[in-house]
């Protein structure tokens, strides 16, 4: 437990052998619960998971692939079913410090928000340890979600993030976008929701991995997310 508050933490998997084992061993000991859902990995993810033993963790599986955002919508459902207070996101590529998950946690579980977001682009060596394409890509994308969302948040595309059990109750994330677009539609779902969110700097880690995203997203997922919660928010908005 974590300020008195039962702490889950969910990873989402797809095709992660590689790094899946050194994510799961990182978890700090403060956390009660850790729900790994493979989406329907091709590689021995799964088998990696339930290898390990370790009485902390349960893994659910997607029986297809579903996409990322609809592993974490499932992994959230799971976590607060099983009686989380607080529930985070960390990936399954190793690339969220673990050492930054408290600092995550505060701002909710002392009352200051409802929902916490890793902030990597606030970090002072952010432009050194970010690949330059990223750099720039989430900069642009962070930009165009304010304007979509109305919230001022930095770093919209970081999955490092901290939810409360009433604020994912507020936001349904059963239908969160399924794809890589699920930031973005999460923030719009929590901007119309009325939820506070706060922006936690955190440590950018990028070694050989290489991103998931391609161009077909940048074309037709993202536009697509953020025409949505520009549509959501303007719908929300109170009639004069």
């Amino acid at each position: 437990m974590w300020l008195g508050a039962r702490v889950a933490v969910v990873v989402p998997a797809w095709n992660e052998a590689r790094l899946i084992e050194r994510t799961l061993a990182s978890m700090p000991g403060f956390v009660d619960h850790v729900v790994v859902v493979d989406d329907a990995s091709t590689d021995d993810t799964a088998a990696r998971v339930e290898a390990l033993g370790e009485p902390r963790v349960e893994l659910v599986r997607h029986a297809r692939n579903r996409g990322v955002g609809a592993a974490i919508a499932t992994g959230y459902r799971r976590a607060f079913e099983a009686g989380a207070d607080i529930a985070a996101v960390m990936g399954a590529d190793a690339q969220m410090d673990p050492g930054d998950l408290a600092a995550l946690l505060e701002p909710v579980l002392d009352g200051d928000a409802d929902y916490a977001k890793g902030d990597r682009l606030s970090h002072p060596e952010a432009f050194g340890r970010m690949p330059l394409g990223r750099w720039l890509g989430n900069h642009a994308l962070s930009r165009l979600t304010r304007l979509a969302t109305g919230l001022p948040i930095t770093d919209s595309q970081c999955g490092y993030t901290a939810i409360g059990r009433a604020a994912w109750a507020a936001m349904r994330l059963d239908h969160l976008w399924p794809g890589y677009g699920y930031p973005n539609d999460l923030l719009s779902r929590a901007a119309v929701a009325n939820l506070r969110v706060a922006d936690v700097t955190v440590r950018p880690i990028y070694a050989d991995e290489e991103s998931g995203i391609r161009p077909h997203h940048l074309v037709l997922s993202f536009p697509a997310v953020l025409g949505l919660g520009l549509l959501r928010r303007l719908r929300a908005a109170p009639r004069r």
